[in-house]
């Protein structure tokens, strides 16, 4: 006969571990968010003040930095068996600095004002440079830690 009094509680402290896990993930996600957002913001304030970059052009440098990044990261973590820092690097700070929302926002809202030369440029410029930034990304840690 089955105890069921105590296989509910069974059910229930791994619930709690559970939801304490998930707790404790997002937490790693949100921190690590807040710090990669602010980063992007600092970095296009950064490049609109040093080198007069403006709207939307200041992005695509963090996109390109972000993707090189997040090729190196991947593999060193990789490597090195760091995936438990997947979370808080990959998805909350990198995901936090190279943003693609704020991407196609301001995609359509250069092709909104009209500027298609613009946008299409700005579209090419992040997708196709953020790409080659991953892949050198992806090639520099092979060369380091493979």
């Amino acid at each position: 006969m089955r105890n069921y009094a105590r296989s509910d509680k069974l059910d229930s402290a791994r619930a709690s571990r559970d939801t304490a896990a998930m707790l404790f993930n997002v937490s790693l996600v949100a921190l690590g968010g807040a710090i990669g957002s602010s980063l992007r913001y600092l970095s296009g304030v950064a490049l609109t003040r040093s080198f007069g970059i403006s709207y939307p052009l200041g992005v695509v440098p963090v996109n390109i930095i972000g993707s090189f990044l997040m090729g190196l990261f991947f593999i060193y973590a990789h490597q090195k068996g760091y995936t438990s820092a997947n979370l808080f690097v990959m998805t909350g700070m990198l995901g936090g600095f190279t943003t693609f929302s704020a991407f196609s926002l301001e995609a359509v809202t250069l092709m909104e004002r009209g500027q298609f030369g613009q946008a299409a440029l700005y579209i090419g410029l992040s997708v196709g440079l953020s790409i080659l930034g991953l892949m050198a990304g992806l090639a520099a840690a092979r060369g380091i830690w493979a």
